[in-house]
């Protein structure tokens, strides 16, 4: 009797960690999906803005020392490349991007609307299938991002958080040079 109450107790204790082992996994492909789901509609948005904006409004900015149009959405292509390098990412070569921040800034000396949105484009194809693709047990996994102690996880939320920012930051431009959101209309 004792052997047979072992083994219940072993396979119950084995299935229980298989059960436990399928959620977690399920729960960051939920995760892994959400943000990427975030990601694209913030893509399609800034691209729409992009190739609303005319080109001569790409060298516009509010201000001296700020960010100009092409400087914010240049900049969004940089850190598209970088932030997956704090969690593994291998920008493609092509882009420029290592794992050195210092990498992004000189991107943001592009001024051509369509390189910049090619480069839009091109950024966010990366990130969003780097998203989808991330490993599914490494999101509790511990992360240095700028000084501070975070998650694999909090690096994927941070990377739609800036990317909203930014977003806002374009829409916010673009209506200071009379151009509505295509959205929006």
């Amino acid at each position: 009797m004792k052997r047979v109450a072992l083994v219940c107790l072993t396979l119950t204790a084995a299935w229980t960690a298989a059960f436990a082992q399928d959620v977690v996994g399920q729960d960051a492909a939920r995760v892994r999906a959400e943000v990427a789901t975030t990601l694209e509609t913030a893509a399609g948005k800034m691209i729409a803005l992009a190739e609303a904006m005319p080109q001569e409004a790409y060298t516009w900015r509010p201000d001296e020392g700020v960010r100009s149009v092409s400087e914010v959405y240049m900049h969004v292509v940089g850190t598209n490349y970088w932030f997956p390098t704090l969690i593994g990412g291998e920008p493609p070569e092509s882009s420029g991007v290592t794992a050195d921040y210092a990498s992004v800034p000189p991107l943001e000396r592009e001024t051509d609307k369509e390189d910049i949105v090619a480069g839009l484009r091109a950024s966010f194809d990366y990130l969003v299938a780097f998203v989808r693709d991330a490993p599914a047990d490494r999101l509790d996994d511990d992360v240095n991002m700028f000084g501070q102690a975070t998650t694999y996880r909090g690096v994927l939320l941070e990377i739609a958080v800036h990317l909203h920012e930014h977003l806002g930051q374009s829409i916010a431009y673009a209506r200071a040079n009379g151009v509505t959101p295509p959205w929006s209309r």
